[in-house]
């Protein structure tokens, strides 16, 4: 019943990366009693990422891919949940891709992944908008489950990797990412403009998933790479 059981479990089950952070001052009221959070990161496919294409776009089996690993992702953090309540903690599963609207437009997740991923030393928000990590770029789903365990906490990750490189940037089609270096607290509409991002993929790529995937700045990234090798 302690930390170093529940990685091994998780890597066990299919994690690339775990992490583990207090997330209290982020968190609403209504889940302060479960404010410590675990990360797990899924790798993607590296052939399915690769075949993206930077002018023509995804592909069909990458939208059938991001749905499958979404689906992973919920089914693992569920077992973890049970897991969890069965040594006597509280425990909730954040979904993995689940969109909320209040705003007619700006569809937002009830809690953000790549936070709670920084917190717990996975890696960085990349100049993407995704979560950046030296093993595997930017090519891998994340999950966040909240809890009341106790566990001592990662180091956080509070720097950008970037650099001055800005390939996603640049290759972005929808002009979307706006090249800001991230730092914590910064504001997602501070990289990255939502709004032009979902709009291009709903007008050009509504052939592959109904507009909803792109995963160009996954493909071009330069991070991760280094696996491509072997």
């Amino acid at each position: 019943m302690d930390k170093q059981q529940l990685t091994k479990m998780l890597l066990d089950l299919g994690a690339a990366k775990v992490g583990y952070c207090n997330l209290k001052d982020l968190l609403p009221q209504q889940f302060q009693h479960i404010n410590n959070g675990i990360t797990i990161a899924i790798r993607l496919s590296d052939q399915v990422i690769s075949d993206i294409h930077p002018q023509n776009g995804p592909t069909h089996t990458y939208f059938h891919h991001y749905r499958t690993v979404n689906a992973f992702i919920d089914q693992l953090t569920f077992k973890v949940v049970t897991q969890l309540q069965q040594w006597g903690y509280l425990a909730m599963a954040i979904p993995a891709s689940q969109s909320i609207n209040n705003e007619g437009w700006n569809y937002r997740g009830l809690f953000q992944h790549r936070t709670a991923a920084t917190r717990g030393g996975i890696g960085w928000i990349g100049k993407s908008c995704c979560l950046v990590t030296e093993e595997f770029g930017p090519r891998l789903r994340l999950g966040t489950i909240l809890t009341n365990m106790d566990f001592d906490y990662d180091e956080p990750i509070n720097e950008s990797l970037c650099g001055e490189c800005s390939v996603c940037v640049d290759s972005c089609p929808a002009g979307a990412l706006k090249g800001a270096v991230w730092t914590p607290g910064l504001e997602r509409e501070e990289i990255i403009n939502p709004e032009v991002c979902s709009n291009h993929m709903k007008s050009q790529y509504k052939h592959i998933g109904r507009g909803a995937v792109c995963g160009i700045c996954l493909k071009v990234c330069p991070k991760g790479k280094e696996v491509l090798k072997r």
